[in-house]
């Protein structure tokens, strides 16, 4: 099958929300030859391009979006296991879950396939996840991103401790948060570095984040947030600058 062909086979499964078609198309993908990388990023992902739009116009709703995510994890069940080490990574890895006491997912797994489409390695907890877990997952995947869903104001508060135990793990990780009773207000209150309102936003979100330049003050010198893991490794052997105050 020409390269062309399995790719648009691809992108058309998720946006038909087709998982005999996604699973046979990655499948086909593979044979050819197309590196699994590419077949994500030029085939998953501009379905569920396709998808985030039309749910932004309001052409789309709920049942579709989870059709298109059911076949975009059929595909990715063919291809994953065919990745080189390190090239789901490429984009930046990137933890999600339910935070403890919620139970609801439907939200979280809509927000994992865009991410997941838009190339990004998704490490997903599922529900009722720990502020600790979540830390201990970012650790052992060496992840930039957290994101924490909560459908229940009961649960809204675990957000904030996600927060805190993360600053007290001494790890430098953005947070992200969503759920009916999260607002962009309740994130900037609680220190969280993103809001979104929904799976159509939060690719944009992490594009943002990943791409950010903002500066964070830490120990009395400056520290960039695009060079995360690095920093890790060369935050002992830092002295401050002779022009910083």
């Amino acid at each position: 099958m020409p390269k062309d062909e399995a790719l648009m086979n691809l992108q058309t499964s998720v946006e038909t929300g087709n998982v005999a078609l996604a699973r046979e198309s990655a499948q086909k993908a593979v044979d050819a030859g197309i590196p699994p990388f590419d077949a994500v990023n030029l085939g998953l992902a501009k379905g569920m391009q396709t998808i985030s739009n039309r749910f932004d116009e309001g052409k789309i709703f709920l049942p579709q979006i989870v059709a298109a995510a059911k076949a975009m994890d059929a595909a990715l069940e063919v291809l994953e296991p065919k990745m080189e080490k390190g090239d789901a990574d490429l984009n930046g890895v990137i933890i999600m879950g339910s935070v403890k006491g919620d139970i609801h997912e439907i939200g979280k797994n809509i927000c994992c396939a865009m991410l997941r489409g838009a190339g990004y390695r998704v490490v997903d907890l599922g529900s009722d996840v720990s502020p600790d877990a979540f830390v201990e997952a970012a650790r052992a995947n060496g992840a930039s991103i957290v994101g924490g869903s909560a459908l229940m104001t009961t649960s809204l508060y675990q957000q904030k401790d996600i927060v805190r135990v993360i600053r007290e793990s001494g790890l430098h990780i953005l947070t992200i948060f969503g759920g009916a009773p999260c607002t962009d207000e309740w994130v900037q209150e609680i220190g969280g570095d993103g809001y979104s309102a929904s799976g159509a936003e939060i690719v944009k979100l992490v594009r943002t984040l990943f791409s950010d330049s903002r500066i964070y003050t830490l120990h009395g010198w400056m520290q960039f947030s695009l060079s995360i893991s690095c920093m890790q490794e060369i935050e002992p052997h830092l002295t401050a600058p002779p022009w910083y105050g």
